[in-house]
């Protein structure tokens, strides 16, 4: 072994091994905490602010300076609101923006220059088709109801988007958010539409496009808004709901949601359709790194609104989820970078690229609720687990994930989950009981695990359901002849690049 290879080994164990002690001595309670004096009027468990919001006041009731601080209050409540609403839409441009250009660059490049215009065009299709579908049932299907009365799905409480639109010129506050009920669906709108689009890159270059958009439809109403249901909206792995499967997994933004119900799925999704012409015996090398690398690029700001924006505030917490989600994708692409370097001698922007995102997907469950250190460690593990995933598991395994989505989203999402059932803490969320592992509740993983095994289960077995459907009604697949020219004339008419 060459002096190369064991430096990178000995910075490796340096990492693994010092950045939890680090974590550790961070979280440690300092001894001899201070305590508060109490205002007049305050109580030791209820402040006077907190009390004061719960009263029912009527301000024809109040003496003249009552009545105008009531109206102060009142006024900082809405300025309040206005400043988280502003965040929100903001973070809903974010998401979006990962969407297209993001993705649909990140994807584009990894395709062959026959199939890059059929990539784009299923990344704003499924824009405006999923918007379409959230917007009439949708949200509906996933929030819903309330909570365990409506365990296993939504009901029609949202339907063609009632209860969301204007009266008397304001929007409605029934959620109990720090935004209007509109912003919110709109904000959880965005992740209905990218989770489906993941899914396309373990069949790009060989799925009817009609089939994917009917595919996209029914996996978002049969996968994604249960699953959703289940795990932001009081369902069944919904954590510290009563009721819930082994008292339910943490997923601040999209561990369970998002990526391991749309890697999973894409697995199922490779492996059904089968592999593409020529795979392992002739060279599908990407055609623009340039386009993957933007992309990449895009996808690690967009996620800032993916993560950051799952706080639905403008607060202490939002800065934590959009902190942790920086360093773990800059570890991500350290942790990617150095092995693929070790193994096979040159670090490549394609790595690097990967990394990141690998590092950006095991975060997205743990956002809200791990402090940086322990971030920084599970976007190295999420690297470098997620590099011999695409590589010498798939290459063992035999499967045909065109641009990966099970090796980064499922195996990188499956990786942030459990992790944090150890990491999570209640130094973050403020909670007064142990939080995960690292506070001592080691039952937090378990907990993880057990959503984790729902999620894959249900979205393997309904996505295999939907696919054998549509096999037999619609076909799955385009023929040879169209495979071989290229889904961009075949499917679409058009080409990415002509040369005059």
């Amino acid at each position: 072994m060459s002096y190369l290879k064991y430096g990178y080994v000995f910075l490796c164990v340096m990492f693994l091994v010092g950045l939890p002690l680090t974590s550790w001595s961070q979280d440690a309670v300092p001894e001899g905490e201070q305590t508060l004096e109490l205002a007049e009027g305050e109580s030791e468990n209820v402040s006077t602010e907190e009390a004061y919001e719960g009263e029912v006041l009527n301000p024809e009731d109040l003496d003249p300076e009552a009545q105008q601080m009531f109206e102060l209050k009142q006024s900082v409540v809405a300025a309040a609101n206005a400043g988280h609403n502003g965040w929100m839409l903001v973070c809903c441009a974010l998401v979006l923006f990962m969407t297209a250009p993001g993705l649909a660059l990140f994807y584009g490049g990894l395709v062959r220059k026959k199939n890059v215009v059929s990539v784009l065009m299923q990344c704003l299709f499924l824009m405006g088709l999923m918007s379409v579908v959230w917007a009439v049932c949708g949200f509906s299907l996933a929030f819903g109801g309330d909570g365990m009365e409506n365990k296993f799905i939504g009901n029609g409480e949202f339907l063609f988007m009632q209860g969301l639109t204007m009266e008397g010129g304001a929007l409605s506050y029934e959620l109990g958010l720090d935004v209007s009920d509109l912003t919110f669906a709109i904000f959880q709108g965005m992740f209905f539409i990218i989770t489906p689009a993941l899914i396309c890159g373990a069949f790009a270059e060989r799925m009817k496009f009609s089939t994917m958009a009917v595919f996209s439809v029914l996996w978002g109403l049969l996968v994604y808004c249960p699953i959703c249901h289940w795990v932001w909206d009081g369902g069944i792995i919904a954590h510290g709901v009563e009721g819930a499967w082994a008292g339910g997994g943490l997923d601040f933004a999209g561990g369970n949601v998002v990526h391991i119900s749309s890697g999973v799925s894409a697995l199922v999704a490779c492996i059904l359709i089968g592999k593409r012409m020529g795979f392992g015996s002739e060279p599908m090398p990407p055609h623009n790194l340039t386009y993957t690398v933007l992309g990449a690029a895009m996808l690690w700001v967009g996620w800032f609104g993916f993560n950051a924006g799952s706080a639905v505030a403008s607060n202490d917490g939002a800065t934590m989820a959009f902190a942790v989600t920086h360093l773990s994708a800059a570890a991500g692409v350290v942790g990617w970078t150095l092995f693929e370097w070790a193994v096979h001698k040159k670090p490549t922007a394609l790595g690097a690229a990967s990394g990141a995102v690998a590092g950006l997907v095991c975060i997205t469950p743990a956002a809200g609720f791990v402090q940086p250190m322990p971030a920084l460690l599970m976007g190295f593990i999420a690297g470098a687990l997620c590099f011999f995933a695409v590589t010498t598991m798939k290459s063992k395994l035999g499967y045909d994930d065109s641009l990966d989505a099970f090796g980064v989203h499922g195996i990188g999402g499956t990786i942030g989950a459990i992790l944090t059932g150890v990491f999570a803490t209640q130094q973050v969320t403020g909670a007064t009981e142990a939080l995960g592992a690292i506070d001592g509740n080691v039952d937090a993983i378990v907990g993880q695990l057990v959503s984790v095994i729902v999620t894959v289960v249900y979205a393997a077995v309904i996505s295999l359901i939907i696919l054998k459907l549509l096999e037999k009604t619609m076909g799955l697949r385009v023929d040879e002849d169209a495979e071989t020219r290229g889904l961009d004339l075949s499917e679409h008419g058009e080409e990415g690049y002509i040369w005059l």
